[in-house]
């Protein structure tokens, strides 16, 4: 769990500089840093997505994996989540400050845990004790986090904390992960997670309100659909 810890000190240390300095940053700047940063991403989506190898694999785990968390909530379990440690830890109590903690906590959750970084990252630092991958994933959010600390304040901050359960689980249990995802699984899935990161840019840009949380079980949903079709003995998978 090296690279996790060290992706865990990244956020804080750029989350932190974000609330202590951000701050004294023209509020011009500040948007300018949150846009830049949701074009990379957006772009950084696009390239993840053209890694599918079939593209109605990609539609098909997107779709059936946003309805699967549109009938479990999971974007209100997760607002419910960032309001909870809102009211136990900010010193906002406004509801334009509770408003603003939430989109930081949620926001910054899904942008530092989506992603192939994150999986593979995870998983090389778990079976052979590597942090290369996470060491680059870190230095990316820990930019982020300092430019959506600025504008979004202390939930960014707490993001740290699905960032450890999500990246440490995953190394704990690289080896048997490492043992059923194959190549094609993991293209599929790195596509699915490509169009979340869409999702999200579009949402920092504000251009329209997506719950991208809800699109999660698309990660779980992918590697499945491949592994459904190689069963059925369909070339390629």
């Amino acid at each position: 769990m090296t690279g996790t810890l060290l992706n865990v000190c990244a956020i804080l240390i750029g989350g932190g500089a974000g609330l202590l300095f951000g701050a004294r940053l023209p509020e011009r700047l500040r948007e300018s840093a949150i846009w830049a940063m949701a074009l990379f991403v957006f772009a950084l989506g696009v390239k993840m997505t053209l890694q599918s190898q079939n593209a109605l694999i990609t539609m098909g785990s997107v779709l059936l994996g946003g309805l699967l968390g549109e009938w479990w909530r999971i974007d209100a379990a997760v607002e419910r989540a960032g309001g909870w440690l809102e009211a136990r830890v900010a010193h906002n109590t406004t509801v334009e400050g509770t408003a603003r903690f939430i989109k930081g906590f949620v926001s910054a959750s899904l942008l530092f845990c989506v992603g192939p970084m994150a999986i593979l990252g995870a998983i090389d630092n778990g079976l052979r004790g590597s942090v290369q991958v996470l060491a680059v994933k870190s230095l990316i959010d820990g930019v982020a986090a300092m430019a959506f600390a600025a504008s979004l304040g202390e939930g960014v901050l707490f993001s740290a904390l699905p960032v450890l359960v999500y990246q440490g689980g995953l190394s704990l249990l690289a080896a048997q992960a490492q043992a059923v995802l194959t190549t094609p699984m993991t293209a599929e899935l790195t596509a699915a997670g490509g169009l979340l990161l869409m999702g999200i840019a579009i949402s920092m840009l504000e251009l329209r309100a997506i719950r991208v949380a809800n699109y999660l079980p698309a990660l779980a949903v992918a590697p499945l659909i491949v592994a459904a079709l190689r069963a059925l003995g369909v070339a390629g998978f």
